[in-house]
């Protein structure tokens, strides 16, 4: 057995199934994941995301299909195979009794560093996590964005070669969010594969090369962003407001106007390359919106073609 993969993907799988009982979280899908690139899985809750990322992660035996990590078979090499990745789980799980070098140093000795390599470790990655200067606070008072920058840099103690991130910043605010997608930059940059689970629409533009989108546990469609938005939306979007609950007759008014219409609970989304030349089109016909926006397409609105639901629920 080899388990070096040169210029093979790091990740491969094919045909890969979950299933827990009768039911079948991840349904026979195909993914490849090239060394130094950024990969997501985006999609809804339910999607099969978690699952995905936990047999990646050989924590959890695949039902079927074949899968390969680092040209490694999760089933017989998991331990091989988790000593080379890097997690960060959906919520923190640090130790909040201690200081933020102890939860590094400690989680290092794990890995089997000793105690003079891991507190070097230790002091490259709150550098990395702009961390230092609390290097001896207890964590449990630090904000939010701190502690996932704190167990983003415990996922990195052992020098991994591929970082799991799962739902990276959910619960962050704007700003700690930019700081934490600064942080996954440079770790790519640096030649780090990232693996990325997201519900957020501009996470995924912002940090991945290549996506899937699943639903169902299947995938739905893979590319890079661009790709996705221009294979599967219009150039830009008109959202439409109306003083009315129902805005589905407001639709039918503006057949033709556009190359798609969708109706949500709460707008109307015009599909279009020129939202401008659309906007009068509605307006020419009598109706008057309360609030009108033309921007350009998005991976949110890739899925509601595909899917025909909300990311966020």
């Amino acid at each position: 057995m080899t388990t070096d993969t040169g210029d093979a993907p790091l990740i491969e799988a094919h045909g890969l199934t979950k299933k827990f009982g009768s039911f079948t979280a991840v349904d026979g899908i195909d993914v490849s994941v090239r060394r130094g690139e950024a990969f997501g899985f985006l999609g809804p809750n339910g999607a099969g995301k978690s699952s995905t990322m936990r047999m990646i992660a050989s924590v959890s035996p695949p039902t079927g299909g074949t899968l390969r990590i680092l040209g490694m078979d999760p089933r017989t090499d998991g331990p091989k195979i988790r000593a080379r990745l890097g997690v960060v789980p959906q919520l923190d799980t640090l130790d909040g009794e201690l200081s933020v070098r102890e939860n590094l140093v400690i989680y290092a000795r794990y890995f089997g560093l000793s105690r003079k390599v891991a507190n070097a470790r230790a002091d490259e990655l709150l550098e990395f996590a702009q961390l230092t200067e609390r290097a001896n606070s207890v964590v449990e008072p630090l904000s939010g964005g701190m502690k996932r920058r704190l167990t983003i840099a415990r996922g990195l103690v052992n020098e991994p070669e591929i970082l799991l991130l799962d739902e990276p910043t959910t619960g962050l605010d704007p700003q700690a969010r930019h700081v934490l997608w600064d942080r996954l930059f440079r770790l790519k940059r640096s030649g780090v594969t990232l693996v990325i689970t997201t519900h957020y629409m501009d996470e995924a533009e912002q940090l991945c090369d290549r996506l899937v989108v699943m639903d169902g546990g299947r995938i739905a469609a893979e590319g890079s962003p661009r790709e996705l938005i221009e294979r599967y939306s219009t150039r830009e979007v008109l959202e439409l407001r109306f003083d009315d609950e129902d805005h589905a007759p407001y639709a039918e008014k503006a057949e033709g106007l556009a190359d798609r219409v969708e109706v949500l609970p709460d707008r109307l989304l015009l599909y279009t390359d020129d939202g401008e030349k659309a906007l009068a089109g509605i307006q020419k016909r009598g109706m008057n919106p309360l609030s009108s926006l033309v921007r350009r397409a998005s991976l949110e609105d890739v899925f509601l073609h595909l899917t025909g639901r909300r990311l966020i629920d």
